[in-house]
């Protein structure tokens, strides 16, 4: 076989010696001597993404193949150059150089090192306005789906507050967030007060504005105030009020103040401005208005009545007969009259408080109403019932005990029991069983 076959897939199948591109081979004997080239020239590579594409103008085929041949002329020239360069060069770069060997960290010109003032910040506050807004809010919506947990938390957030709040500023933006948080979110108002004065005892910031209690207090003034426009205001309006009031209730009755002599005591401020809501809210007896007033006389009722009545005040009487006017006069729903009845049945009974009830040692039965109650009720023969509270109830009780006895009777019935069991099973039952019984000794001797 001839060598000069082309085994390549695909390839043509030639005789003649394979040549380079540009190669012309000679024509047959006789011919002109000129021929066609064996292989086209193969058309010039693709331009590499780095480099811009050659303009349109830029020249025929056969300049781009010369500007091809000499560029790797050029490259090495250059190359040659600088390198000739760089060994001249070298000294004194090294002498104008600041770079140490010693030093810490080595930053490359024109980028500056990466700080995160909010964390890394060498100023009096720890946290950045927004980081203690976050902070306060996840730790509130955390105490409202964990109330439980608040006695173990709570000293450890303030111990955060206190290494990041300690300026004027940064405590009155704590303020403002624990008191719209405590009257935004529902039913937030008792752990929002528990939090209220655990922070007023020990926050230690105190500027010259006033510490935590104060500002509080002064916050809460700002909404009282505005007390007799919120309850004819829009719904919206309206609820808003609401959600402050019982939160004011809840600190009322939390909120401790030191006293130089004796317990602490509660803000006798909170305690008139309760009683100045209350009237508001009366003044519009419309049904949301009317709710509020007597969730808020359930909650602080008795706490207000006491404390009246200790002062020789008689606020909880006035307010009493305004709730009687209004359920008489006013055009409330039914259930909202109905809630008004059940508040003052339950002011009439001592808003549902239970006396203590006499010793055991001390009690009798003209003393104690409830001193036969959990004696047991005979009957005599004839049908009369008997009590503990009869003279003759200890002696007709063991005549009872001796004519009957319980524990011989009951063996004896359990006896009875246990024969009336076995003459129930007819003849097909004892059948049926013995079936059982055998069918079960025969799969035990086959396993």
């Amino acid at each position: 076989m001839n060598q000069n076959f082309d085994r390549a897939p695909g390839a043509g199948r030639t005789h003649s010696l394979p040549a380079d591109p540009g190669f012309v081979a000679t024509g047959p004997p006789g011919g002109d001597g000129q021929g066609a080239p064996l292989f086209n020239q193969r058309e010039p590579l693709r331009q590499p993404r780095s480099l811009p594409p050659f303009s349109e103008n830029s020249g025929d085929a056969a300049g781009e193949d010369c500007k091809r041949q000499s560029r790797p002329q050029q490259s090495a020239n250059a190359n040659s150059m600088s390198a000739s360069r760089g060994c001249h060069d070298v000294d004194s770069l090294v002498k104008s150089s600041k770079l140490s060997a010693s030093a810490p960290e080595f930053v490359p010109s024109g980028i500056s090192p990466y700080e995160d003032t909010a964390i890394y910040d060498d100023s009096d506050s720890c946290y950045s306005e927004i980081n203690l807004d976050e902070m306060v809010k996840e730790f509130l919506h955390h105490l409202n789906s964990s109330p439980g947990t608040f006695e173990s938390d709570i000293e450890y957030m303030t111990g955060i507050l206190n290494s990041c709040v300690t300026t004027d500023e940064l405590l009155q933006d704590l303020v403002e967030l624990i008191y719209k948080e405590s009257t935004a979110i529902p039913n937030f108002s008792y752990t929002g007060a528990r939090l209220c004065n655990y922070l007023s005892k020990h926050l230690a910031v105190s500027p010259p504005s006033g510490n935590f209690r104060q500002l509080l207090l002064k916050r809460c003034r700002t909404e009282y105030e505005e007390r007799d426009v919120a309850v004819r205001g829009d719904p919206e309006r309206q609820k808003k009020f609401h959600c402050f009031v019982l939160f004011l209730g809840e600190l009322y009755l939390h909120l401790e103040i030191k006293s130089a002599k004796g317990p602490p005591s509660r803000a006798q401020i909170l305690l008139t401005a309760l009683k100045d809501m209350m009237i508001s809210l009366f003044s519009n007896p419309v049904d949301s208005n009317l709710i509020c007033a007597v969730k808020l006389l359930k909650l602080t009722g008795s706490i207000l009545d006491d404390t009246w009545k200790e002062r020789g005040q008689s606020h909880m009487e006035e307010l009493i007969q305004r709730i009687e006017t209004i359920v008489l006069d006013a055009t409330c729903s039914r259930d909202v009259r109905q809630m008004l009845l059940k508040l003052v049945e339950l002011r009439s009974s001592d808003w549902g408080r239970v006396r203590a009830a006499p010793a055991a040692s001390n009690a009798t039965p003209d003393n104690d109403p409830n001193y036969f109650m959990n004696e047991p009720t005979f009957y005599t023969e004839d049908g009369t019932p008997f009590t503990a509270a009869d003279p003759e109830y200890a002696e007709k009780y063991q005549e009872i005990l001796d004519r009957q006895d319980y524990f011989d009777e009951f063996s004896g019935e359990n006896g009875n029991e246990e024969s009336d069991y076995e003459d129930e099973m007819g003849p097909e039952m004892e059948e049926a069983f013995e079936h059982f019984c055998l069918e079960s000794e025969r799969k035990r001797k086959e396993t």
